[in-house]
């Protein structure tokens, strides 16, 4: 892998992971608006771009191997921390959205 390859990467796991951040955010304020189905097709684009921030980073983790191969810049623990944060939202606003959904009936 080479410099470009690494950083086209790392800016793709950047994206992915706000894509889905801001996807949730949106989800969940359709949620408190009552607006399910506009809640659940945006829950369904969150989870695509989490697993394809996934995908991005088992690439990396594939190369890497464990042996340190690929360097640990400022701006890949940034996006490990993007998706790290992505992973916990998509968890909370699964439930918040279910509890609106039952609170709502």
């Amino acid at each position: 892998m080479n410099k470009d390859q690494y950083e086209e990467w790392v800016m793709s796991l950047i994206v992915q992971a706000g894509q889905c951040r801001s996807m949730l955010m949106n989800a969940m304020r359709e949620a408190r608006a009552g607006h399910f189905s506009s809640a659940e097709e945006l829950l369904t684009g969150a989870k695509q771009a989490l697993k394809e921030a996934h995908h991005i980073q088992t690439q990396l983790i594939e190369f890497d191997e464990g042996e340190g191969k690929l360097p640990v810049h400022i701006v890949m623990v940034h996006a490990q921390d993007h998706l790290m944060n992505a992973v916990l939202l998509m968890d909370m606003a699964e439930e918040i959205i279910d509890l609106r959904k039952v609170n709502q009936a």
